[in-house]
């Protein structure tokens, strides 16, 4: 059978995910169910598009494709490079937060981050009053506009960042081999599909793999219920800083996470899952820009992690998810981030809030209110998916 590599693979994915370490509960191995079939379209989909001929952007990861504690407010493309070849990339610029462009050198792996070439957001380039512009890459040499690719440059990523769901707007994005435009691929043969279900199954497996070992390199090696000082992201964005930790809260707890509203244009908190995975972001509060969350009189953001309901606009829910990862981030950066922009972690009893927050007063929202804020999320996302 044609498919038979990948029918194996997916019988060994299967194995990787009951095997997982981390299961305690029922709710985890379903959880790791569930991740297993969007991992399994989103190898499908990336080996269709491993097209670096004629190459075209895919979505990295989604709502329904999540991988390596994915970002709620970020629209994830990449593309395939041959490090030979000239690509042009032409689009119109959105109003989103940021907008940003890496080169790699190959996909991640259960031992290595891939090395970042290059990376950059469209303050590097030259956009038009009408929010077009142009990016030529190439073995050429490195001038305004023309990003030169290294020998083992593999894969363009593009990350459009929303911090106000409910406003911005995505733009556009188009990527083309120079010396393909006008012809068309040739047709598709047996041995091609062949090749590809192999490169889907070994897809899969690497990508569960690796994102179960992450959390081992970032997270787990520190102090459960703190957070680091902010960081240049490993393996990211050199415009981008973040603060990393890990969760075990019991349901009678919550943690107040406080942290300066930042200069930086964009400001991200979320909660992800033991299999390194973000939460219902679409209809759950698990996530929160510094545009979206209330901010004190003081100038500082406080977040509450709880299971129970406390009745605060900056509650974010852990949805039944007793552990998990918390992670900061900041992007757009035209400084370095310092110890005192990150977060301080406090665990208290959630009867104990209105005399630990200094603005409970004004901190709280209705029932009516929070379906509200809960439905600007749902129809955001539902916006970005069809656009």
């Amino acid at each position: 059978m044609l498919t038979q590599p990948f029918a194996d693979a997916i019988a060994a994915a299967e194995q990787i995910i009951t095997g997982a370490a981390h299961i305690r509960t029922e709710q985890d191995l379903v959880e790791g169910y569930d991740y297993l079939a969007g991992s399994i379209r989103a190898a499908l989909q990336m080996a269709w598009a491993y097209e670096r001929d004629f190459p075209f952007f895919v979505q990295s990861t989604g709502p329904y494709t999540k991988m390596g504690l994915d970002n709620p407010d970020t629209l994830y493309y990449h593309s395939y490079l041959r490090p030979d070849a000239e690509y042009v990339v032409t689009g119109k610029r959105g109003t989103t937060r940021d907008l940003s462009f890496q080169v790699l050198n190959g996909n991640y792996s259960p031992v290595e981050v891939p090395d970042s070439l290059t990376a950059f957001d469209d303050r590097s380039l030259e956009v038009g009053p009408d929010g077009s512009y142009e990016l030529r890459l190439g073995p050429g040499e490195a001038r305004p506009g023309y990003v030169h690719l290294a020998a083992d440059s593999a894969m363009l990523v593009v990350r459009e960042v929303y911090s106000d769901w409910a406003a911005e707007k995505p733009g556009t994005i188009r990527i083309a081999r120079v010396d393909g435009i006008g012809a068309a691929p040739p047709p598709l043969t047996k041995d091609l599909l062949t090749k590809r279900y192999g490169v889907a199954g070994k897809m899969l497996i690497s990508r569960l793999k690796t994102f179960l070992a992450f959390p081992e390199w970032f997270y787990l090696n520190l102090p459960v219920n703190t957070m680091t000082e902010p960081r240049s992201t490993p393996g990211g964005l050199t415009t981008q800083f973040s603060s990393a930790g890990h969760y075990e809260l019991d349901d009678d707890q919550a943690m107040i996470i406080t942290v300066p509203k930042s200069d930086a244009p964009y400001q991200g908190f979320q909660l992800g899952s033991m299999w390194y995975l973000s939460l219902d972001y679409i209809n759950h509060q698990t996530s929160l820009t510094a545009d979206q969350a209330r901010v004190d009189p003081d100038g500082m953001i406080r977040l509450v992690v709880s299971e129970r309901n406390p009745g605060l606009a900056n509650w974010i829910e852990r949805t039944g998810h007793a552990r998990g990862y918390l992670q900061f981030r900041w992007q757009r950066l035209s400084r370095d981030m310092k110890p005192e922009d990150g977060p301080t972690v406090e665990v208290v009893p959630v009867a104990e809030l209105p005399h630990r927050l200094p603005f409970y007063d004004q901190a709280g929202v209705t029932p009516e209110e929070w379906r509200a804020r809960i439905a600007v999320r749902q129809a955001a996302v539902a916006e970005r998916m069809l656009g």
